[in-house]
């Protein structure tokens, strides 16, 4: 399974050109799931797994992979379904989100898609708020065409891990922060707990969020402001956006905010989960103007106070 991964850091290029490329599995069901392969860092067969007492119900135990310990996290379990059987066929696939490494057992791991993010589609609204799913796709395997389901990583993770929104006193500039009041910031996100993550982070602020679930639909907002003749800076101090997301990506949308002269100098940070060093280098290629790994509420706060800052002095 090593080798279905081993060109992965060739592959990042297509990310800046609106594609991505997923890694297909299944969780002992018929029914087929994905990630995205720049999440991922290496797929292997299930090892023994030394127990944690104590630990969450979906923490399957600790594997240690070449003298580093990690926590399994058992999938089916975490998004609703029934909790994984341990099988010769199951997989482990090691990720790495928001700086962490953890793994999640699978069932049996398929193959990896070329696809373009306006084929990935956000999952139907009838699905209700509380689904585990950024985003849905078709694939076509032997002759059918197959739904496949994106998982909201983050959501998971979230219920696993207490992330803490606390901002640490020594981080407020009190003479930018009574400016802050009713600002408003566009935070461009398919996670919905991402965009929660960063909604009552700068509520703390008396921050103003406006929330688009993917760049097409932040890109549609921005232009119909400027097609109401309405000055972007006007109407939002800055954007957020993730990297990945249904339908445009953030290097897709930052490209094409910064392609139109109406709202080119609009501020941008990228804020993802994604890979430092390779998301480093897209900030410079499409134009953002900054880039923030995901979740450091400090770092978020000291953004904004940095973009505030800038404004106040202009």
């Amino acid at each position: 399974m090593a080798n279905i991964l081993d060109s992965v850091d060739q592959r990042t290029q297509l990310v800046g050109e609106n594609r991505l490329e997923l890694l297909i599995f299944q969780l002992n069901t018929s029914q087929l799931f994905a990630i995205n392969v720049f999440k991922v860092k290496e797929v292997v067969k299930l090892p023994h797994l030394h127990a944690l007492p104590g630990a969450h119900r979906n923490i399957c135990g600790v594997a240690n992979i070449r003298g580093i310990s990690i926590p399994v996290i058992d999938l089916r379990g975490a998004i609703g379904m029934r909790s994984t059987e341990q099988t010769p066929d199951c997989n482990m696939i090691i990720t790495e989100y928001n700086r962490t490494v953890q793994a999640f057992l699978v069932g049996q791991v398929m193959n990896i898609v070329n696809m373009t993010w306006k084929d990935i589609q956000p999952p139907p609204e009838q699905v209700g708020r509380n689904n585990y799913l950024t985003a849905i796709t078709n694939l076509e395997r032997e002759g059918v065409q197959r739904i496949v389901s994106i998982i909201d990583v983050e959501k998971v993770l979230a219920e696993i891990i207490d992330y803490n929104i606390q901002i640490s006193e020594d981080v407020l500039d009190d003479t930018i922060v009574s400016h802050l009041h009713g600002r408003k910031i566009l935070i461009v996100d398919d996670s919905s707990t991402a965009r929660a993550q960063i909604r009552e982070t700068l509520a703390q602020l008396g921050v103003e969020v406006i929330e688009a679930s993917n760049g097409l639909k932040a890109l549609n907002m921005l232009k119909g402001w400027c097609d109401q003749g309405k000055d972007i800076n006007d109407e939002i101090l800055m954007m957020f956006t993730d990297a990945e997301m249904p339908e445009m990506d953030g290097y897709k949308l930052t490209h094409e905010v910064r392609n139109d002269p109406r709202m080119n100098d609009l501020y941008i940070a990228l804020n993802t989960s994604l890979s430092g060093r390779f998301n480093e280098a897209m900030v410079q290629k499409v134009g953002c103007d900054r880039f923030i790994s995901k979740f450091q509420p400090d770092l978020l706060v000291e953004v904004v106070q940095d973009r505030l800052r800038k404004v106040i002095t202009q």
